[in-house]
């Protein structure tokens, strides 16, 4: 039995680095955090900044997985219904007012990203079907964003 739960721990920390990598690499493509740093002229803080990007994803990822044994364990110690109902509205407040600030700010700085898809598709020669291409991806991503909310899929983590 342990070395199922040591098995399934390694592989979820792997899973966990390598999308981390990604969300990583993406940030540092679109060149979000510089561009905070940039544009709040606080340009020695930005190892803050990637700390607090890094600190973020990991409590989020652990938010997502104990969810259910916080709660009982909350409710264990005696913390009283209202009082983990006003926390847990307080919480969801401020994720939502910081989470909603990140995918703004990601998807303008995606958005300015786009404006070199032209000049990178005129320098590798990819004259015809560009739009196309672009129309593919933006058709994938809501099939599949429909689908994983049709089936319901973020209520069991499928």
């Amino acid at each position: 039995m342990l070395h199922k739960r040591v098995f399934l721990g390694v592989l979820g920390i792997s899973f966990g680095l390598m999308t981390a990598g990604g969300v990583f690499t993406v940030l540092l493509a679109v060149g979000l955090i510089p561009r905070f740093a940039g544009k709040t002229h606080t340009g020695r803080k930005v190892m803050l900044y990637e700390t607090m990007v890094i600190l973020g994803t990991l409590a989020g990822d652990v938010f997502s997985i104990f969810e259910p044994q916080m709660g009982a364990a909350a409710s264990r110690i005696g913390v009283p219904e209202p009082v983990l109902s006003a926390l847990g509205g307080l919480f969801l407040l401020c994720y939502g007012l910081f989470a909603g600030i990140f995918i703004g700010s990601l998807a303008m700085a995606i958005a300015e990203m786009l404006d070199s898809i032209p000049i990178f598709a005129r320098r590798i020669g990819f004259r015809h079907g560009l739009g196309i291409a672009v129309l593919a991806m933006a058709l994938g991503k809501a099939a599949g964003s429909l689908y994983y909310f049709c089936e319901r899929m973020f209520l069991f983590g499928g």
